[in-house]
């Protein structure tokens, strides 16, 4: 998974998921534009399995999160130049001193795009309903083979609002190891590469706020819902 190499940053003339637009429009008799991406609508699914207790989510690479890394480290990379070049320029006049070590790496290594998510795909098949959708996500990415009729609707909420303002659905599936049927892993056809990955009941709150640990909203969110909805039955702390 995080073998990445031969990156190229290319402009996006035309993608099958994303469609650029800008919007000029009179609010309170001010005009303004704004920048928008048309997307796809999806779902994302709590997964919690009944026989060991804990939360199955997804973990792969994300080249939005990657990219968005590279461009702090090159700024970062940037201004320790500058400072480098500031120092020299006073030690050519103060005399020499102990040289600066190497300069880092032009790419961050590839964990710096590894994220942990809940199950999710996109709505992108209209002769099919959202539990339908989720169903097949579950599994595809984590094996496991539940009714639609089994998946419990959490909520739903907009996500990405100042870019995109797309919908996510979230459902809850329980699940057993009765239920697992193949690895998971994703559609590799579609170009998925994922790892199924077991979070602890008793540890799901601590892994929620550790910031080391790179995560989505919905993984946290979901995680305070069980909390609030679903532990009493378990009889387990969550580690609130």
């Amino acid at each position: 998974m995080e073998e990445i190499n031969n990156i190229e940053v290319v402009p996006c003339t035309e993608s099958n998921y994303l469609k650029p637009f800008r919007v000029h429009y009179n609010q309170n008799g001010t005009k303004k534009s704004w920048d928008f991406m048309r997307t796809h609508d999806s779902v994302s699914v709590l997964i919690f399995n009944t026989t060991s207790h804990c939360f199955i989510l997804v973990k792969q690479f994300r080249p939005a999160v990657y990219m968005c890394e590279w461009e702090k480290a090159k700024t970062k990379t940037s201004q320790e130049a500058e400072k480098t070049e500031e120092g020299e320029a006073s030690e050519s006049q103060e005399g020499p001193s102990a040289s600066a070590g190497e300069s880092p790496s032009q790419w961050p290594p590839a964990s710096a795009g590894v994220t942990y998510e809940l199950c999710a795909g996109l709505v992108d098949k209209p002769d099919l309903s959202l539990e339908e959708i989720a169903r097949q996500e579950v599994l595809e990415e984590c094996g496991y083979d539940v009714p639609a009729s089994k998946l419990k609707r959490i909520t739903s909420y907009r996500s990405g609002v100042g870019v995109t303002g797309s919908k996510q659905t979230m459902f809850y599936a329980e699940v057993s190891d009765d239920n697992c049927v193949s690895a998971g892993g994703g559609e590799p056809r579609e170009g998925e590469l994922i790892e199924v990955v077991k979070v602890p009941l008793h540890e799901a709150m601590t892994f929620a706020y550790d910031e080391r640990i790179p995560k989505t909203m919905g993984v946290i969110f979901s995680f305070i819902w069980f909390h609030n909805n679903m532990s009493p039955k378990y009889k387990i702390s969550t580690n609130v």
